[in-house]
């Protein structure tokens, strides 16, 4: 005579089973989780970063000479007040018996030499002046305007964009400086006030 099982402990096996069955589950579950969280700290940025990564470089605008020929020289310095006495009488400007300090550089070669953009800016201003000879105005990026005076041969008009080391004029004559000829007379001006441009070629425009 077969034994049969009360049904309390049918249901009571049927329970046990399905508790192990879940635990079982749960503890997979877990297991899978413990697999994601594991310290990739030691493993290359390269093999887990998939997206290719582009290294950034830094673009720096530097201002340039307002020549490109390397045999044109200063014919007269920027004025500094804080120079010695006979540094500055170099440095000014004779014209109808006055003195003034010259609030620019003068540059010259002896012969006509192409006058530059020192940097990428917008033409404001183009004019002849009896006294200065033809200038020709460019507004750049951080507040920096450029002036270039005693010229010639004018390539660019009002409101044309420019880029730097583009052609823009020849170097000519004015009657403020006869003595010096054939040169080119170059101002700087920085948020509104002239600086000696020999101190600021080769410079970033964010290092002003």
């Amino acid at each position: 005579m077969k034994r049969q099982l009360k049904k309390s402990v049918v249901y009571g096996l049927y329970g046990l089973s399905f508790t192990l069955l879940v635990g079982g589950i749960a503890l997979l579950g877990f297991s899978v989780k413990d697999l994601n969280k594991q310290d990739t700290s030691y493993v290359s940025k390269g093999i887990l970063d998939y997206e290719e990564k582009v290294p950034v470089v830094s673009d720096e605008v530097k201002i340039t000479r307002p020549y490109i020929d390397a045999e044109v020289k200063i014919s007269k310095n920027f004025y500094d007040y804080l120079a010695e006495s006979q540094e500055q009488e170099q440095s000014l400007i004779y014209y109808e018996g006055t003195y003034m300090p010259s609030s620019g550089v003068s540059y010259s070669k002896g012969d006509v030499f192409d006058v530059v953009a020192i940097l990428d800016g917008t033409v404001k201003d183009v004019k002849e002046d009896t006294t200065l000879g033809n200038v020709i105005t460019i507004e750049h990026e951080n507040g920096i305007i450029s002036v270039y005076q005693s010229v010639g041969e004018i390539a660019i008009k009002v409101n044309e964009t420019v880029s730097k080391g583009q052609v823009i004029a020849k170097s000519a004559t004015s009657n403020i400086s006869t003595d010096l000829g054939n040169h080119l007379y170059f101002e700087l001006i920085i948020d509104g006030i002239c600086v000696d441009p020999e101190n600021y070629y080769d410079k970033s425009i964010n290092e002003i």
